[in-house]
Protein backbone atom coordinates (compact mmCIF):
# COMPACT_ATOMS: atom_id res chain seq x y z
CA UNK A 1 0.00 0.00 0.00
CA UNK A 2 1.33 3.28 -1.00
CA UNK A 3 2.06 5.92 1.71
CA UNK A 4 1.54 9.72 0.89
CA UNK A 5 3.16 12.17 3.34
CA UNK A 6 2.37 14.98 3.24
CA UNK A 7 -31.69 60.87 -18.32
CA UNK A 8 -29.39 62.95 -20.52
CA UNK A 9 -30.02 67.42 -20.68
CA UNK A 10 -28.17 68.01 -24.05
CA UNK A 11 -30.37 65.87 -25.72
CA UNK A 12 -33.66 67.29 -24.91
CA UNK A 13 -31.67 70.45 -25.78
CA UNK A 14 -31.10 69.11 -28.93
CA UNK A 15 -34.29 68.27 -29.69
CA UNK A 16 -35.79 71.39 -28.99
CA UNK A 17 -33.64 73.40 -30.93
CA UNK A 18 -33.85 71.39 -34.08
CA UNK A 19 -37.91 71.83 -33.90
CA UNK A 20 -37.60 75.34 -33.34
CA UNK A 21 -34.59 75.88 -35.67
CA UNK A 22 -35.65 73.69 -38.84
CA UNK A 23 -39.02 74.78 -40.73
CA UNK A 24 -39.91 74.72 -44.14
CA UNK A 25 -35.99 74.26 -45.23
CA UNK A 26 -34.99 77.42 -43.30
CA UNK A 27 -32.17 77.15 -40.26
CA UNK A 28 -31.90 79.49 -37.56
CA UNK A 29 -28.67 81.32 -37.49
CA UNK A 30 -27.43 80.29 -41.35
CA UNK A 31 -28.54 79.86 -44.57
CA UNK A 32 -31.51 78.07 -45.66
CA UNK A 33 -31.08 75.42 -48.20
CA UNK A 34 -32.88 77.24 -50.92
CA UNK A 35 -33.78 80.80 -51.94
CA UNK A 36 -37.38 81.57 -51.61
CA UNK A 37 -38.25 84.73 -53.25
CA UNK A 38 -41.04 87.51 -54.22
CA UNK A 39 -44.50 87.48 -52.33
CA UNK A 40 -44.50 83.70 -52.15
CA UNK A 41 -41.27 83.99 -50.41
CA UNK A 42 -42.44 86.72 -47.99
CA UNK A 43 -45.52 85.45 -47.36
CA UNK A 44 -43.91 82.06 -46.80
CA UNK A 45 -41.80 83.79 -44.29
CA UNK A 46 -44.40 85.32 -42.65
CA UNK A 47 -46.40 82.18 -41.96
CA UNK A 48 -42.95 80.62 -40.72
CA UNK A 49 -42.73 83.61 -38.06
CA UNK A 50 -45.97 82.69 -37.01
CA UNK A 51 -45.52 79.30 -36.18
CA UNK A 52 -42.55 79.82 -34.81
CA UNK A 53 -44.32 82.83 -32.32
CA UNK A 54 -46.64 79.87 -31.98
CA UNK A 55 -44.14 77.54 -30.90
CA UNK A 56 -42.61 80.05 -28.73
CA UNK A 57 -45.99 80.89 -26.88
CA UNK A 58 -46.24 77.31 -26.29
CA UNK A 59 -42.87 76.71 -24.70
CA UNK A 60 -43.14 79.37 -22.35
CA UNK A 61 -46.62 78.36 -21.18
CA UNK A 62 -45.08 74.87 -20.71
CA UNK A 63 -42.51 76.29 -19.05
CA UNK A 64 -44.93 78.61 -16.77
CA UNK A 65 -46.57 74.98 -16.08
CA UNK A 66 -43.45 73.24 -15.04
CA UNK A 67 -42.36 76.39 -12.73
CA UNK A 68 -45.78 75.96 -11.16
CA UNK A 69 -45.72 72.42 -10.54
CA UNK A 70 -41.62 72.40 -8.98
CA UNK A 71 -42.62 75.10 -6.88
CA UNK A 72 -45.46 72.72 -5.39
CA UNK A 73 -43.97 68.98 -4.68
CA UNK A 74 -47.67 67.38 -4.26
CA UNK A 75 -48.94 68.89 -7.67
CA UNK A 76 -50.33 66.30 -9.30
CA UNK A 77 -48.74 66.57 -13.25
CA UNK A 78 -51.65 64.93 -15.59
CA UNK A 79 -50.39 62.48 -18.11
CA UNK A 80 -50.26 63.09 -21.41
CA UNK A 81 -53.04 61.96 -24.16
CA UNK A 82 -52.48 57.97 -24.56
CA UNK A 83 -50.14 57.58 -21.72
CA UNK A 84 -49.67 56.38 -18.54
CA UNK A 85 -49.10 57.81 -15.65
CA UNK A 86 -45.08 57.78 -14.52
CA UNK A 87 -44.62 55.96 -11.07
CA UNK A 88 -42.46 57.50 -9.25
CA UNK A 89 -38.73 55.99 -9.13
CA UNK A 90 -38.05 53.49 -6.41
CA UNK A 91 -34.98 54.76 -3.88
CA UNK A 92 -31.50 55.15 -5.49
CA UNK A 93 -30.09 51.86 -4.87
CA UNK A 94 -27.05 52.79 -6.49
CA UNK A 95 -26.77 55.73 -3.99
CA UNK A 96 -27.46 53.31 -1.16
CA UNK A 97 -24.62 50.80 -2.52
CA UNK A 98 -22.16 53.30 -2.89
CA UNK A 99 -22.74 54.92 0.62
CA UNK A 100 -22.55 51.40 2.26
CA UNK A 101 -19.60 50.36 -0.07
CA UNK A 102 -17.63 53.85 1.61
CA UNK A 103 -19.18 52.96 4.90
CA UNK A 104 -17.05 49.65 4.52
CA UNK A 105 -14.20 50.69 3.45
CA UNK A 106 -13.39 53.13 5.98
CA UNK A 107 -14.41 50.71 8.64
CA UNK A 108 -11.91 48.29 7.00
CA UNK A 109 -9.34 50.94 7.27
CA UNK A 110 -9.62 51.75 10.47
CA UNK A 111 -9.98 48.01 11.39
CA UNK A 112 -6.76 47.54 9.91
CA UNK A 113 -5.14 50.41 12.26
CA UNK A 114 -6.59 49.20 15.07
CA UNK A 115 -4.67 45.69 14.86
CA UNK A 116 -1.32 46.86 13.44
CA UNK A 117 -1.32 45.96 10.08
CA UNK A 118 0.80 48.36 7.17
CA UNK A 119 -1.91 48.12 4.87
CA UNK A 120 -5.81 47.76 4.70
CA UNK A 121 -6.62 44.05 3.56
CA UNK A 122 -7.57 43.74 -0.08
CA UNK A 123 -11.37 42.74 -0.80
CA UNK A 124 -11.71 39.16 -2.40
CA UNK A 125 -13.54 39.05 -5.86
CA UNK A 126 -16.97 37.45 -6.24
CA UNK A 127 -17.21 34.02 -6.05
CA UNK A 128 -16.65 31.78 -9.35
CA UNK A 129 -19.99 31.00 -11.26
CA UNK A 130 -18.35 27.99 -12.15
CA UNK A 131 -16.25 26.00 -9.79
CA UNK A 132 -13.06 25.27 -10.69
CA UNK A 133 -12.15 21.64 -11.22
CA UNK A 134 -10.47 20.10 -8.37
CA UNK A 135 -7.76 16.76 -8.89
CA UNK A 136 -5.30 15.20 -6.26
CA UNK A 137 -2.72 17.18 -6.85
CA UNK A 138 0.69 15.55 -8.98
CA UNK A 139 2.18 12.79 -6.66
CA UNK A 140 0.08 12.92 -3.80
CA UNK A 141 -2.50 10.57 -5.82
CA UNK A 142 -3.26 6.79 -4.38
CA UNK A 143 -3.74 4.02 -6.29
CA UNK A 144 -7.61 4.02 -7.79
CA UNK A 145 -7.51 7.46 -6.99
CA UNK A 146 -9.44 8.18 -9.87
CA UNK A 147 -11.78 4.74 -10.61
CA UNK A 148 -12.66 5.13 -7.16
CA UNK A 149 -13.55 8.51 -6.85
CA UNK A 150 -11.74 9.19 -3.79
CA UNK A 151 -11.33 12.23 -2.38
CA UNK A 152 -8.44 15.04 -3.88
CA UNK A 153 -5.43 15.89 -1.63
CA UNK A 154 -4.82 19.09 -2.98
CA UNK A 155 -2.41 22.29 -1.99
CA UNK A 156 -3.69 25.04 -4.29
CA UNK A 157 -7.24 25.58 -5.75
CA UNK A 158 -7.07 26.41 -9.61
CA UNK A 159 -7.93 29.63 -9.97
CA UNK A 160 -6.71 33.01 -11.80
CA UNK A 161 -8.13 35.12 -9.04
CA UNK A 162 -5.21 36.61 -7.22
CA UNK A 163 -6.72 34.80 -4.00
CA UNK A 164 -5.18 32.94 -1.34
CA UNK A 165 -6.86 30.41 1.41
CA UNK A 166 -6.50 30.23 4.98
CA UNK A 167 -7.84 27.45 7.13
CA UNK A 168 -6.74 26.79 10.67
CA UNK A 169 -6.39 23.78 12.59
CA UNK A 170 -6.72 21.85 15.87
CA UNK A 171 -8.79 24.11 18.14
CA UNK A 172 -6.30 23.92 20.71
CA UNK A 173 -6.08 27.89 21.84
CA UNK A 174 -9.55 29.63 22.26
CA UNK A 175 -8.45 33.37 22.02
CA UNK A 176 -11.23 35.96 22.13
CA UNK A 177 -8.98 38.42 20.58
CA UNK A 178 -8.87 36.76 17.73
CA UNK A 179 -12.29 36.25 17.02
CA UNK A 180 -12.82 40.26 17.19
CA UNK A 181 -9.98 40.84 14.94
CA UNK A 182 -11.33 38.80 12.36
CA UNK A 183 -14.73 39.94 12.82
CA UNK A 184 -14.04 43.51 12.27
CA UNK A 185 -11.51 42.79 9.29
CA UNK A 186 -13.94 40.35 7.83
CA UNK A 187 -11.39 38.13 7.02
CA UNK A 188 -12.55 34.21 6.05
CA UNK A 189 -11.32 31.34 6.91
CA UNK A 190 -11.55 27.55 7.55
CA UNK A 191 -11.30 25.75 10.75
CA UNK A 192 -10.11 21.98 10.77
CA UNK A 193 -11.16 20.66 14.33
CA UNK A 194 -10.16 18.17 16.04
CA UNK A 195 -12.25 16.70 18.92
CA UNK A 196 -10.10 16.17 22.29
CA UNK A 197 -9.23 20.30 21.75
CA UNK A 198 -12.55 21.43 21.16
CA UNK A 199 -14.72 19.36 23.46
CA UNK A 200 -14.15 22.07 26.67
CA UNK A 201 -15.07 24.41 24.56
CA UNK A 202 -17.74 23.90 21.98
CA UNK A 203 -19.39 27.61 22.61
CA UNK A 204 -16.22 29.16 21.23
CA UNK A 205 -16.47 27.19 17.52
CA UNK A 206 -20.08 28.26 17.45
CA UNK A 207 -19.64 31.37 17.57
CA UNK A 208 -17.09 31.48 14.92
CA UNK A 209 -19.59 29.32 13.17
CA UNK A 210 -22.54 32.06 13.53
CA UNK A 211 -20.09 34.41 12.13
CA UNK A 212 -19.81 32.85 8.40
CA UNK A 213 -16.80 30.20 9.26
CA UNK A 214 -16.93 27.02 7.85
CA UNK A 215 -16.02 24.42 10.61
CA UNK A 216 -14.61 21.23 8.95
CA UNK A 217 -13.29 17.64 10.15
CA UNK A 218 -9.76 17.08 11.37
CA UNK A 219 -10.50 13.49 13.05
CA UNK A 220 -11.19 12.81 16.93
CA UNK A 221 -7.53 12.39 18.32
CA UNK A 222 -5.43 14.06 15.71
CA UNK A 223 -3.15 10.32 14.93
CA UNK A 224 -0.68 9.36 12.29
CA UNK A 225 -3.40 8.12 10.31
CA UNK A 226 -1.20 5.82 8.09
CA UNK A 227 -0.35 3.53 11.20
CA UNK A 228 -3.82 2.87 12.08
CA UNK A 229 -6.02 -0.01 10.49
CA UNK A 230 -8.92 0.84 8.37
CA UNK A 231 -11.22 0.31 11.05
CA UNK A 232 -9.53 2.83 13.54
CA UNK A 233 -9.02 5.33 11.01
CA UNK A 234 -12.76 5.13 9.42
CA UNK A 235 -13.55 5.38 13.34
CA UNK A 236 -11.44 8.66 13.54
CA UNK A 237 -12.74 10.28 10.54
CA UNK A 238 -16.34 9.17 10.60
CA UNK A 239 -17.01 9.63 14.29
CA UNK A 240 -16.55 13.07 14.48
CA UNK A 241 -18.75 13.71 11.42
CA UNK A 242 -21.07 12.45 14.27
CA UNK A 243 -19.79 14.99 16.70
CA UNK A 244 -19.52 17.72 14.03
CA UNK A 245 -23.22 17.23 13.12
CA UNK A 246 -24.35 17.32 16.94
CA UNK A 247 -22.33 19.83 18.13
CA UNK A 248 -22.78 22.55 15.25
CA UNK A 249 -25.34 21.01 13.17
CA UNK A 250 -23.76 19.91 10.11
CA UNK A 251 -21.61 17.24 8.69
CA UNK A 252 -18.77 18.40 6.54
CA UNK A 253 -17.36 17.65 3.43
CA UNK A 254 -13.88 18.32 4.02
CA UNK A 255 -11.34 16.92 5.70
CA UNK A 256 -7.73 17.29 6.42
CA UNK A 257 -5.39 14.86 7.75
CA UNK A 258 -3.59 15.21 10.48
CA UNK A 259 0.21 16.33 9.56
CA UNK A 260 -0.61 15.74 6.18
CA UNK A 261 -0.31 12.02 6.25
CA UNK A 262 -2.63 9.31 4.84
CA UNK A 263 -2.81 6.77 2.65
CA UNK A 264 -5.77 5.17 0.79
CA UNK A 265 -7.58 3.40 3.36
CA UNK A 266 -7.56 6.99 4.35
CA UNK A 267 -8.95 8.32 1.53
CA UNK A 268 -11.61 5.26 1.45
CA UNK A 269 -12.36 5.96 5.16
CA UNK A 270 -13.09 9.89 4.41
CA UNK A 271 -15.54 9.35 1.30
CA UNK A 272 -17.77 6.57 2.99
CA UNK A 273 -18.97 9.11 5.32
CA UNK A 274 -19.49 11.89 2.96
CA UNK A 275 -16.16 13.77 2.59
CA UNK A 276 -15.47 14.57 -0.77
CA UNK A 277 -12.27 17.02 -0.55
CA UNK A 278 -8.90 16.42 1.22
CA UNK A 279 -6.73 19.85 1.51
CA UNK A 280 -3.83 19.81 2.86
CA UNK A 281 -1.53 23.71 2.31
CA UNK A 282 1.17 24.77 0.36
CA UNK A 283 2.18 27.26 2.90
CA UNK A 284 2.34 27.63 6.66
CA UNK A 285 2.74 30.62 8.75
CA UNK A 286 3.99 31.01 12.28
CA UNK A 287 3.98 33.80 14.63
CA UNK A 288 7.68 34.15 13.67
CA UNK A 289 8.11 32.82 10.53
CA UNK A 290 6.73 31.12 7.00
CA UNK A 291 7.17 27.53 5.61
CA UNK A 292 6.81 27.17 1.76
CA UNK A 293 6.20 24.02 0.11
CA UNK A 294 7.98 25.00 -3.23
CA UNK A 295 11.61 25.54 -3.57
CA UNK A 296 10.96 28.95 -5.03
CA UNK A 297 9.35 30.21 -1.98
CA UNK A 298 6.53 31.91 -3.66
CA UNK A 299 2.94 32.23 -2.94
CA UNK A 300 0.52 30.90 -5.88
CA UNK A 301 -2.96 32.50 -6.89
CA UNK A 302 -5.09 29.64 -4.93
CA UNK A 303 -2.43 28.71 -2.53
CA UNK A 304 -3.82 27.47 0.68
CA UNK A 305 -2.49 28.90 3.86
CA UNK A 306 -1.85 26.25 6.99
CA UNK A 307 -1.58 27.83 10.63
CA UNK A 308 -3.07 26.85 13.70
CA UNK A 309 -4.96 27.34 17.49
CA UNK A 310 -2.26 28.44 19.45
CA UNK A 311 -0.90 31.08 21.88
CA UNK A 312 1.82 31.59 24.34
CA UNK A 313 1.68 28.81 26.13
CA UNK A 314 3.32 27.26 22.98
CA UNK A 315 4.59 30.29 20.57
CA UNK A 316 6.28 33.53 20.87
CA UNK A 317 3.15 35.05 20.81
CA UNK A 318 -1.00 35.41 20.18
CA UNK A 319 -3.37 34.18 17.66
CA UNK A 320 -3.46 37.94 16.47
CA UNK A 321 0.17 38.27 16.36
CA UNK A 322 0.11 35.59 13.98
CA UNK A 323 -2.28 36.87 11.83
CA UNK A 324 -1.00 40.10 11.57
CA UNK A 325 2.18 38.64 9.80
CA UNK A 326 -0.16 36.19 7.74
CA UNK A 327 -2.36 39.37 6.49
CA UNK A 328 1.18 41.54 6.10
CA UNK A 329 2.73 39.33 4.18
CA UNK A 330 -0.42 38.41 1.66
CA UNK A 331 -1.06 41.77 1.56
CA UNK A 332 2.52 43.17 0.45
CA UNK A 333 2.17 40.37 -2.06
CA UNK A 334 -1.14 41.43 -3.97
CA UNK A 335 -3.68 38.78 -2.77
CA UNK A 336 -7.00 38.95 -1.02
CA UNK A 337 -8.06 36.64 1.09
CA UNK A 338 -10.84 34.62 -0.17
CA UNK A 339 -13.41 31.60 1.36
CA UNK A 340 -12.03 28.06 0.24
CA UNK A 341 -15.50 26.61 0.14
CA UNK A 342 -16.61 29.26 -2.26
CA UNK A 343 -14.43 27.39 -4.86
CA UNK A 344 -15.46 24.06 -4.21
Amino acid sequence: MRLVVQTDKKTAYRRVDHRIGHQDGHRVGGRTGGRTGGRTGRWADRRTGRRLATRAALAVLAVSALAAGCSRPDAPVPPAQGQQRLQAPPARALDSYATRLRAATVARAAAAKRWGLRQVPLVPPAPPAVKPKITARPGFEVDHQEDWDLPPVFTTVPTKDKVVFLTIDDGADKDPEFLRMMSELKIPYTAFLSDYLIKDDYGYFRTMRDAGVTLNNHTLHHPYLPGLSYEDQRHEICDMQDIMQKQFGRRPTVVRFPYGNYNQDSLVAAKSCGIKYAPIWNEEVYVDHWEFREDDQKMRRGDIVLTHFRGRNEWNGTMVDDMRRFLNYVTAQGFAVARLEDYL
